[in-house]
């Protein structure tokens, strides 16, 4: 397993926002200190953001001309963003290799629409990667369980027949969709209050459908949000859940990856950590 990890990600800031350095910072010393092995991830070029975004978007972040009360137009984040889509890539390239790696780089990316950014969000970091795959390869699945709907992932790509995208979040919550499925795009909304049990037996079952696509690479949108202790939302979840999540996942048996989304709790990287055992409990 390989961490994908720049401490460049940790330069810039808002203050007061839950999307903060301090939370990846967090998760990089603590799983150092667990043995992980990371790797430096390198910027993306601009013709793998125009795969899946619009030239708009593009120049609208780079020139930092947009508002969004979430998603701050700070210095250099055209860079920032280009670096964790970036990091996605590297990430996709070594699961094609059959190496399971795990993104741990800000920002985010599931809001990012094909031609809006938000959540958040500035570029697509998934769905970036995913598009780089698929010059590749036949199918991927996306399986999205953080506890915010994915709707920029599922602008990019629904209708498409290569790319199965699942997603189990609570409901309602930002971004207000995802409330039911449409083509390729799997929705599960879960109420406020949803604990593991009932949470774990949705996603068993949701993962049939995953089985059934037989995709040829599984890429997970990991955001741990979903823990009982997280200030932004109110799934129940547990660290331990994490693992089970993992398991689950692991038990597909395909190449795979995961990317960093949400989770803005003290405990972010005890719930990274658990998922990351999850993952490799079947190697």
């Amino acid at each position: 397993m390989k961490i994908i990890f720049s401490k460049e990600c940790l330069e810039y800031q808002s203050p007061y926002h839950p999307e903060s350095p301090q939370r990846v910072e967090s998760s990089y010393l603590y799983l150092k200190e667990k043995g992980f092995e990371f790797l430096e991830p390198e910027k993306c070029l601009e013709e793998d953001i125009l795969r899946v975004h619009s030239a708009e978007l593009l120049e609208e972040v780079r020139q930092e001309r947009f508002f969004d009360p979430d998603t701050p137009a700070l210095p250099g984040i055209f860079e920032y963003a280009r670096l964790s889509a970036g990091a996605a890539i590297e990430s996709v390239k070594l699961a094609l290799k059959d190496e399971f790696a795990f993104s741990l780089m800000r920002p985010p990316g599931h809001h990012a629409q094909k031609d809006k950014l938000g959540g958040f969000c500035y570029f697509n970091n998934m769905a970036i990667a995913v598009s780089w795959a698929l010059k590749k390869i036949g199918k991927i699945a996306i399986i999205d369980f953080d506890c915010h709907h994915g709707n920029g992932t599922q602008d990019i790509f629904l209708g498409r027949e290569d790319v199965l995208y699942l997603s189990l979040h609570q409901s309602p919550l930002y971004p207000g969709t995802g409330l039911g499925s449409v083509k390729n795009c799997l929705n599960f909304p879960l109420s406020a209050g949803t604990g593991p049990k009932d949470y774990l037996k949705v996603f068993e079952q949701a993962l049939v459908k995953v089985r059934e696509f037989n995709p040829d690479l599984l890429s997970v949108s990991a955001g741990f949000d979903t823990y009982t202790e997280d200030p932004l939302t109110q799934i129940n979840l547990e660290k331990k859940t994490y693992q089970e999540i993992g398991c689950i996942i692991a038990s597909l048996n395909k190449p795979s990856f995961a990317l960093l989304e949400g989770g803005y709790s003290k405990d972010l990287k005890e719930c990274i950590y658990q998922f990351l055992l999850g993952i490799t409990s079947l190697k």
